[in-house]
Order: C-alpha cells, then structure tokens, then sequence
C-alpha cells in the first residue's frame, strides 16, 4: 500500500526520488540514500583492495628469482655494482636489494591507492575534502620537522638501494664503522668489523662510502730495505717472485693482472721502502699482499739481502 511521500522525494533526480517511485515506500525511500552511499564506499575499498591486490603481486613477482633468472626483473633497470667475486652472497645481495626496493614500493602503492579510495568515499558523504588536505598539509609539515633524521636515514637508505653503492658482502669504510656488510635497510646498515665487532650505521649518517669490493682491487706491497742493501737486485728479486707466485695457485685465481714494480718509494735515515703493486679481484688485496710478503721475504732470506737494521742480518730473520 503506497505511503506518503517524504520530504526528501520532492528533491529532483535524488536517489530517495527514484526509489519512491520504484516501490511507493517512503521507509524504503528515506533509508535508500544512506545505504546507496554505504554500498558505493563498499565498492570502492573492494575496487581499491583489488589494484592494491595486483599491484603487490606484480612487484612479488618482480622481486623474485626464478629458474635461471640470475638478476630479479625489479633490478634490470637499475645498475648493479655487486662484484662476482662475491659467490653466493652475490644472490643474497641482490635478493635483499630486490625485497628492500619492493618492499618501498608495496608500501607508497597501498599508500596511494588507499588513500585516493579514502578521498573518494568522503566525497560520497559530502565531506570537503579541501580543509581537510590543507590541515593534513599542516600535520605532515610538523611530523616530518619533528621526525627529520628518520626521514633522512629513510631517504638515503632509498636512494642507496637505487644506486646500489654497497650490499650484503662487501668490505665498506663507512667512516665510524669498516668492516663487512651484514645486512643492509632503509634506515640501517649492519657492519661487522675485522674484531667481530657488529655496528649498527644509520643510514642518514653516511656521508661518504668506501668500497672495496667494487670493480677490482689493488694489493699494494712495500718492502723495507737497509741502506747497504743492493736495490737494483731487490727489485728483480721482488718482481720475478711476485710474478711467479701470480701464476701460481691459489693466488692466480685472484690476480687480474701481472704484478707491476713501481720501484723506490720512500727513503728515510733508516729504511729504503720499494713499493709492488698488483690488480686483483674485489676484496682480495689483504690475502694477496699477506702471501707476497711471505714469498718475497724467503727469497730475500736467501739472497741476504740486507734487512733495515745496523746488524745487516738478512731481510726479517730473526
């Protein structure tokens, strides 16, 4: 049986309008508007959750390696610094890199996409969207004065990760911390140092980076010689047993190239310094100089060739 039509039925092309001509109820006519607008939110954080749905299972996907796929296709675009010396810490690097990268990119995608549906279902209900940006403006100035070095540390580790500057594996001079990087994140790195010791580097503290395992390295190898010595004979000796030793293993599977004599280096009232010199893999030069020095040190042993001492005993003989 029809009823009296509301107040809100007299309003032209108003969903309380159509649905008093559909079912004469004024009831039904009076709620429909408040459950028209609840069903439309629904639809719209139903529509949101989805795109947020396929947008992290795309970057999932991105961020991971599967079968013979050596680099995460999130990575492709972006350059890759990792040393392939670095073995099977080079896929943990790049799958931590990979997870950190995505992980920043799942988080602005729910931030966006859950944001615009917000703005859409406060439009629904007639709320003025204006005062209300303009307060959050306010609110996000204060918060980000307010929390400005986590900012920071968050900012820089973003833009570490893009540029890959260093990684799980690499031996970092970080300037408070050197040692190895254990794990790297947007505000933190951990370094554990040659003592053992595990530093905790915020990121936005960084203000420069060394990095030894990038590219190739250089073993640099200095040889004390007393003034009696014969200089011109240490230089042969130094060079003919480094080479000798490069081409040997285990030392050839670090050497990149043959070992260069760079000659005299320092003198002092003391010491004559010649200095060698050899390219090597990432992160090899310590071992490499460390077995040069022993191979050098028994060839001058046996050559007597005068160690930097008044005795004139041979080189490093105790």
């Amino acid at each position: 049986m029809p009823t009296a039509a509301p107040d809100c039925a007299r309003e032209e092309d108003s969903w309380c309008e159509r649905v008093y001509e559909l079912t004469d109820n004024a009831v039904v006519a009076q709620i429909s508007p408040a459950l028209i607008t609840a069903v439309q939110i629904l639809l719209i954080f139903l529509a949101a959750f989805v795109v947020r749905f396929i947008l992290h299972r795309a970057i999932g996907r991105a961020t991971r390696m599967s079968g013979e796929q050596k680099i995460p296709a999130l990575l492709r675009p972006l350059r890759d610094r990792a040393p392939d010396a670095l073995g099977p810490l080079l896929s943990e690097r790049r799958i931590q890199r990979a997870r950190t990268i995505g992980s920043v990119l799942k988080s602005i995608t729910s931030f966006v996409v859950y944001g615009f549906a917000l703005i859409l279902s406060l439009d629904q209900l007639g709320i003025q969207m204006a005062p209300i940006i303009a307060s959050a403006g306010v609110l996000g100035v204060a918060i980000g004065f307010g929390a400005q070095n986590l900012v920071r540390d968050f900012l820089s580790g973003i833009f570490m990760m893009l540029e890959d500057q260093y990684g799980v594996g690499d031996i970092v001079d970080l300037g408070d911390a050197i040692g190895t990087v254990e794990a790297v994140g947007l505000r933190v790195t951990t370094v554990r140092d040659l003592g053992g010791t595990v530093w905790y580097v915020r990121n936005g503290e960084v203000l420069r980076v060394g990095n030894f395992s990038q590219g190739h390295a250089v073993a640099v190898v200095d040889l004390p010689l007393s003034h009696s010595a014969d200089v011109d004979a240490a230089l042969e000796l130094a060079q003919a047993t480094a080479a000798e030793a490069a081409a040997q293993a285990p030392l050839a599977e670090s050497v990149l190239e043959p070992p260069e004599m760079l000659g005299v280096d320092q003198i002092t009232p003391d010491t004559i310094t010649i200095r060698l010199t050899i390219k090597v893999r990432p992160g090899r030069q310590w071992a490499v100089a460390r077995a040069l020095r022993a191979r050098i040190k028994a060839a001058f042993d046996r050559a007597e060739i005068s160690a930097p001492y008044p005795s004139g005993r041979p080189f490093y003989q105790g």
